[in-house]
Formats: C-alpha cells, sequence, structure tokens
C-alpha cells in the first residue's frame, strides 16, 4: 500500500486508512498518527486498533493480537496497490458476514428484503478517496463512483451551482451504529426503517451512493428539493451515471430522499 495515500483497504472487522487522513483522539494517538504511513482502525466503533510505522506495527490496544479480524488486516497490510498490477481498477468484494447477527440484533430476519425489495449490498475490498464532505471528511467511494463524483462535482460548479458531499460509503457496522443510536434515543425500529435501510441493505455500502447538499441547506432534508443544486441534479445527474434512488412513494419503503443519489455502472442502467 505503499505510495497510495488515496485508498482505503477494507476488511470485515477493520479498516486500513493511510496516512494522515485521521485525527488523533490523545496525544498518545497524536505521537503515533504522526509516524504512521498507515492505521488499523475498528469498523465497529472507530477505535484506534494499530499504527504501522516504518520499524513495526506499533499496537494502541492491549491485547491486539486477540482483536477480531486482526490476522485479515494484517494480510492486507501487506497489499500493494502501488504496484499498480493488471486489474487494480476491478474492485473486489467482502463476504457478507455476520450479516444475520446485524439483523437478529434489530429484531429483523431475511424476509426483511423480500418484504422491502432490496437487496443485500457487499462492502468493497477497497475504496478511494473522492475529497471532503462539509464536515471535513474523507469522503471513501468506489473508485468508479468517485471518479463520477469529481466530474459531476466540477461540471455543478462551472455552472455556477455547488454541491457538498454530506456521506458517502458507510460499512455493515456503521450503519448498525445508526440503529443504536436512534434506538437509545427512543426511537422504534419501523420509525427508523422509514429513513435508513437495515445493516447490509443500504446503497451507501458499496461505495456507489452518496448524500448531496448544498451551502446554507441542513443536511438530509427534504427542502433541499427547492434548492438551485437539486434543479441541476435533476437536470444533468444522469448524464454522470447517478439517479435519486428514493423519490415519493418508492415501493422500498423509505421516505422521499432527494438528497440520496446513487451512481451505476453503465451496463447496470441499461437492464
Amino acid at each position: 500500500m505503499r505510495g497510495q495515500p488515496d485508498i482505503l483497504v477494507n476488511t470485515a472487522e477493520i479498516e486500513l486508512w493511510p496516512h494522515g487522513l485521521l485525527r488523533a483522539r490523545s496525544n498518545h494517538d497524536a505521537r503515533a498518527l504522526a509516524r504512521a504511513r498507515h492505521v488499523l482502525r475498528r469498523k465497529r466503533d472507530g477505535r484506534y486498533l494499530a499504527a504501522d510505522l516504518p520499524e513495526g506495527l506499533l499496537p494502541l490496544v492491549p491485547r491486539l493480537a486477540r482483536e477480531p479480524g486482526i490476522d485479515a488486516a494484517l494480510d492486507a497490510l501487506e497489499w500493494h496497490p502501488g504496484h499498480r498490477r493488471p486489474g487494480i481498477e476491478r474492485v473486489g468484494e467482502l463476504p457478507l458476514d455476520r450479516l444475520h447477527e446485524r439483523l437478529e440484533a434489530l429484531g429483523l430476519d431475511d424476509s426483511y428484503g423480500e418484504r422491502t425489495g432490496l437487496a443485500l449490498v457487499a462492502e468493497p475490498e477497497w475504496l478511494a478517496l473522492a475529497g471532503f464532505d462539509r464536515f471535513r471528511r474523507p469522503l471513501w467511494l468506489h473508485t468508479d463512483a468517485a471518479r463520477a463524483w469529481r466530474h459531476l462535482q466540477a461540471a455543478a460548479g462551472r455552472d455556477g451551482v455547488v454541491l457538498e458531499a454530506i456521506s458517502g460509503y458507510r460499512s455493515h457496522d456503521y450503519q448498525l451504529g445508526i440503529f443504536e443510536r436512534k434506538r437509545a434515543r427512543g426511537l422504534g425500529i419501523a420509525d427508523i426503517l422509514a429513513v435508513n435501510a437495515a445493516p447490509g441493505y443500504s446503497e451507501h455500502h458499496a461505495g456507489f451512493a452518496l448524500d448531496v447538499g448544498t451551502p446554507g441547506e441542513p443536511p438530509a432534508e427534504e427542502t433541499f428539493e427547492s434548492t438551485p443544486a437539486f434543479a441541476w441534479l435533476t437536470d444533468n445527474a444522469s448524464g454522470y451515471g447517478f439517479t435519486m434512488s428514493y423519490p415519493r412513494d418508492n415501493p422500498h419503503g423509505i421516505v422521499y430522499e432527494p438528497w440520496h443519489w446513487r451512481w451505476a455502472p453503465v451496463d447496470a442502467m441499461a437492464d
């Protein structure tokens, strides 16, 4: 992975972040991150697990060797996208690990997909940096979607329209965390499912979808449809491969989301 600061390598339990894109949360982390080439980050809660330093791996948690998924993460650390071997742009998919466990935690089962018509979505093995979102967080997308988003954003800018990313790729674990936080605030599962797809079923998992906003407009609100940015997307997004996933009265039971746009490969759009 040397020489590739724009790639996030993904494993089932742990993400491998490139140098310089994570914020230190303590003095100890700051010293480690300042010298790290990569940081191993637990997907479930964002905990920093280890720093890949020039002299070797520095554990940032006790009993790193017992951390779930650490072997796969260490294997991934030896993967070198910088070699640009043939097929590097062909992004593989991770297995749908622990999906039943996540659904059971929410009182759901496989019938959720049948009922909503939503398909299972695998996470990609690696993602490309597509810039930064409104909150200055790294925006990770599938490499093809990242390229298309940059072109879309630049074209809008030439027409005097500012498009901001609100969020892009989300892991299965991150999606489960959304549900857990909302349940802790007293929301019921049915209410959450009207706004968020169940873990394993969100288009964000594949890195093809992103939520779009514009300056001065609150994120992920229906009022986005009244902005020049939404009007521009409606007229132009399809030319860059993007479509709005959840229009009014969509068959999936998801509320109207004028901010949620998904990029699809040309062959998929032709089907």
